[in-house]
C-alpha cells in the first residue's frame, strides 16, 4: 500500500507537470514555425488541462451560475 501511494504521488508531483511544460513548449515551437494552428492550441489547453488536474475548483459563495 505504501509503495502505491508513493508512486502516485511521484507522478503527481514530477511527472504531471513535466508532461504539461513539455506540451507547453511543443506548442510554442510549432506556433513559431507554421503560426497559430489547431495542434499548437490543443498542445496548449492539454497543458492547461494537466496543470489543473488534481486541484479541486474553488467553490463561490455567492455565484449566479455553476
Amino acid at each position: 500500500m505504501i509503495p502505491n501511494l508513493i508512486r502516485r504521488f511521484v507522478i503527481m508531483a514530477v511527472a504531471v507537470p513535466l508532461a504539461a511544460a513539455g506540451a507547453r513548449k511543443l506548442g510554442d515551437v510549432l506556433e513559431s514555425r507554421r503560426g497559430n494552428n489547431r495542434a499548437s492550441r490543443l498542445l496548449r489547453q492539454g497543458a492547461d488541462t494537466l496543470q489543473g488536474f488534481g486541484r479541486p475548483k474553488k467553490q463561490r459563495r455567492f455565484s449566479l451560475s455553476r
